[in-house]
């Protein structure tokens, strides 16, 4: 450990705020309704129909036996703490020092936003967890071996069916190693080992819901998308799309627009998801027909990741680093919140924050900025230093601006959907740093002269 004195140092108060939050807090924090779908999936082991994959119900249903939320909890916070010491161990591993290795975890260890999704019942610290163990595996020696290959495609099929946003980072990833000439042996192994769970978990979907895919809403998440700039005198659709048309209905974001009860596709009979293929197509139609709109509705949506301070999106949500104090009572008039109380916990109940343990985390203050504006700043780092041959940061800098740029594009901007690319952006601009091997080190050449 003599070596990684700094690294140690900074993993003493990391793992004291997890413990802090495990006891400021009573249980974990449930959503309603994407918590109880996940749970309710892990009892059952089946597809959910409508918007969530099952790669985090799994995770969950291996907890099961214990019949606690807040173990799960537990285990995700140490997830947190593997995410930090993963980029700090790939980062030593290219020769980066170990202060700059250790500044570079530093936001997964310490940011509050991801110690709330570590105390969360949702996917988001798992998919974040699987794409940096991806990079680890597949960037951890110079020359990628077929089996680290197999086993990085592998965990990026995982990620997907986490959450199908990370679905297409296999793709990245066989472009990368044919852009690096890997060998046709480490390409088809990325490829065959990251798209048969894929392709398997389609079919198990397929038996349950007679169609062949990841998920039952991504027509519904476009549609949403195009509905802050779908102008059906342009788009000039058939008659039976002709009905997903904007009716006047206004909603502050996009995603607003999935659940809001006056717009079009909530007026159709049988429920929105019932209208995904339908809500798809008129989504591609709306695009190929208005594609500057959209590439505008998605860059200035992408910005409000830069901000200095936050920006509510939609207005109803008030983004913050900081930890809450209060209660969250569960909804206990949906059915749901009793069948899986009785099913996977009888423990379950709205959370709370326990004194004097929540004053503590309180007062513990994390800039915006360094959320905001300074994550603007790493992720432009990334990219210069992703620029020639063979640079370290070119993958991790891909990943990040496609787990930034994807969620928006498909549905809408989320504060939360921005934090699973903060570490790997980190990572990349760290790894921008690192002098390609056989580079010339100008001091050496300076004392030579």
């Amino acid at each position: 450990m003599r070596g990684h004195l700094v690294l140690g140092i900074a993993l003493v108060p990391a793992v004291a705020l997890r413990v802090l939050v495990m006891l400021g807090y009573d249980t974990a924090q449930l959503y309603w309704y994407d918590s109880f779908t996940y749970l309710d999936t892990a009892v059952h082991l089946r597809p959910q129909g409508a918007f969530h994959p099952a790669g985090y119900s799994w995770f969950l249903w291996l907890l099961r036996p214990f019949h606690s939320v807040e173990l799960v909890a537990g285990a995700q916070h140490a997830m947190g703490l593997g995410v930090g010491v993963m980029i700090y161990a790939l980062l030593r591993r290219r020769s980066l020092p170990g202060w700059g290795a250790t500044l570079a975890a530093a936001p997964v260890l310490f940011d509050p936003s991801f110690l709330r999704l570590e105390h969360a019942i949702l996917s988001d610290l798992q998919v974040i967890f699987l794409v940096v163990a991806a990079l680890l595996v597949v960037m951890w020696r110079e020359e990628v071996s077929t089996r680290a290959a197999a086993l990085s495609g592998l965990l990026l099929a995982l990620a997907g069916l986490t959450r199908t946003a990370a679905a297409p980072l296999v793709g990245l990833l066989v472009l990368h190693l044919l852009l690096r000439r890997a060998g046709w042996r480490r390409v088809a192994a990325a490829a065959v080992a990251g798209a048969l769970p894929l392709l398997g978990y389609a079919g198990w979907y397929a038996q349950h819901h007679g169609r062949f895919a990841l998920s039952g809403s991504d027509g519904v998440a476009l549609w949403a998308r195009t509905m802050t700039f779908a102008d059906c005198s342009v788009i000039r659709p058939p008659a039976d799309e002709a009905a997903l048309c904007p009716n006047g209905t206004v909603a502050d974001a996009a995603s607003e627009y999935v659940w809001a009860p006056g717009a079009s596709l909530n007026l159709l009979p049988g429920g929105r998801f019932a209208h995904n293929d339908l809500a798809r197509s008129f989504a591609l139609r709306a695009i190929a027909a208005q594609p500057l709109d959209y590439l505008r509705e998605v860059a200035r949506d992408t910005a409000l990741a830069f901000t200095w301070e936050p920006v509510r999106h939609p207005r109803r949500v008030s983004p913050t680093t900081s930890f809450p104090r209060g209660s969250w009572p569960l909804p206990e008039e949906q059915p749901l919140v009793g069948e899986v109380r009785r099913e996977y916990d009888p423990g379950i109940r709205g959370m709370s924050s326990v004194e004097p343990y929540a004053s503590v985390l309180a007062a513990y203050r994390y800039p915006w900025f360094l959320h905001g504006t300074v994550f603007g700043v790493v992720l432009l780092a990334g990219g210069l230093g992703s620029v020639g041959r063979r640079r370290p940061a070119l993958l991790p800098w891909a990943f990040a601006v496609f787990l930034l740029v994807a969620p928006v594009a498909a549905l809408d901007f989320d504060h939360r959907y921005v934090l699973p690319a903060i570490p790997v952006a980190c990572l990349a601009a760290a790894l921008a740093a690192v002098r390609p091997p056989g580079a010339v080190d100008p001091a050496a050449v300076s004392g030579d002269r």
